[in-house]
């Protein structure tokens, strides 16, 4: 196959350029954070990546992490055997690893000034609807305070039934979630090939996945080391997430010090392309694909601030009907009839409260600090123009 052409391959002139990107997500691999033989952690190479993260943060770029690492280092302090642990095992592990996890992070990044926080989701968060808005709303309000999120999987809580069994995927989630428009997943290999390179000499390196098809697919191997649960195979699942929803995405080898500034400075990985961005895949996805539960009728202003580019604020809508839910789609509709649709933030109830009152009053009116709009803009699709 070295030789032979291969079905959604692209130049590598087409490899776009990290400065371009306004929200990045990384992957961290156990087996790039903890040392498997000593069952330690590789400090010098976590402040090398803090480094890297700095000079990202410093550009106004917003930088969450996807951190693996707390099963590993809570195996090594509670002094566990090597090989499989049970799940009782596994959650103990973690229980006490998330929380050397956390103070890591914290110390490597506040080096740099850098303020992080911690997010411990499991699969639930990202696919109920009321969980995943909460575990949204988090991630965006750190970022917009320029803190750094860490999240990882909360296996103290998340049984085999619903878990991720992966990093990978889970940072493709995450990716999507907050419309990152780049995932990097670093790991022990530096990209997909056309086989598995320590078990086929020949195998070529892909630099450019323009479309992950049926062969790329194919090219995809099994679970990698006892510490990582991954594997290539994880990685293009998380390629097919991130890049329907708009993320371009990297795998890149990131056992070297400053693995960001080697992808920089032209370093080898494979980059997968999606021809769409977060934003847009977004708001295909709500214009044609979920039945909307209710109608909000907004007035000529209202009209006029979402036709600029505005999130509808309670202020402009005049009357809210049907039986939604905060997170499902309602229809926007002013005198003339249906002028677009999006996610509404709040419940029924609570939007026939507030409709035509300022966003200043909402806390006085519902007992608590609600969101600002009744529907943002990024969750928002206009049918007109």
């Amino acid at each position: 196959m070295s030789g032979e052409a291969i079905s959604g391959i692209a130049d590598n002139d087409k490899k776009p350029n990290l400065r371009d990107f306004r929200r990045i997500v990384l992957k961290v691999g156990s087996s790039l954070l903890v040392d498997s033989k000593q069952g330690r952690l590789k400090h010098a190479w976590l402040a090398a990546l803090a480094e890297d993260i700095a000079e990202l943060h410093n550009r106004g770029i917003d930088v969450l992490v996807v951190s693996s690492g707390a099963v590993a280092m809570g195996r090594t302090l509670l002094k566990l055997p090597s090989g499989p642990l049970k799940l009782e095992e596994s959650q103990a592990a973690a229980a006490v690893g998330q929380i050397e996890l956390a103070r890591v992070w914290t110390e490597v990044l506040a080096h740099h000034r850098i303020t992080a926080g911690q997010i411990l989701v499991t699969l639930s968060d990202t696919e109920e609807r009321r969980r995943y808005l909460n575990a949204r709303a988090t991630s965006l309000k750190l970022l917009e305070m320029r803190a750094v999120p860490v999240v990882n999987e909360n296996d103290t809580v998340a049984t085999s039934e619903i878990r991720y069994g992966d990093n990978d995927r889970l940072a493709a989630r995450v990716a999507t979630m907050i419309g990152a428009d780049l995932l990097i997943l670093f790991s022990d290999i530096d990209g997909l090939y056309t086989a598995p390179p320590a078990q086929n000499p020949s195998a070529r390196h892909l630099p450019v996945v323009e479309k992950i098809t049926a062969e790329i697919d194919a090219m995809a191997g099994g679970a990698a080391s006892e510490l990582s649960r991954g594997g290539m195979r994880t990685k293009v699942e998380a390629g097919k997430i991130a890049t329907a929803s708009g993320t371009h995405m990297i795998i890149a080898d990131g056992r070297s010090k400053n693995p960001l500034k080697a992808i920089e400075d032209g370093g080898r990985c494979t980059w997968f392309l999606t021809p769409s961005n977060p934003v847009a895949a977004r708001k295909t996805w709500i214009a044609g694909s979920i039945e909307p539960h209710g109608t909000l009728h907004i007035d000529d202003g209202a009209v006029k601030a979402l036709k600029a580019g505005a999130s509808l604020l309670p202020v402009g809508v005049k009357l809210a009907e049907g039986d939604f839910s905060r997170g499902d789609t309602v229809v926007i509709r002013d005198k003339s009839g249906v002028i677009g649709r999006g996610l509404v933030a709040y419940d029924i109830e609570e939007a026939r409260k507030i409709i035509g009152h300022a966003s200043g009053e909402i806390e006085e009116i519902l007992g608590h600090a609600g969101r600002s709009e009744m529907i943002h803009r990024d969750d928002m699709v206009l049918l007109v123009e």
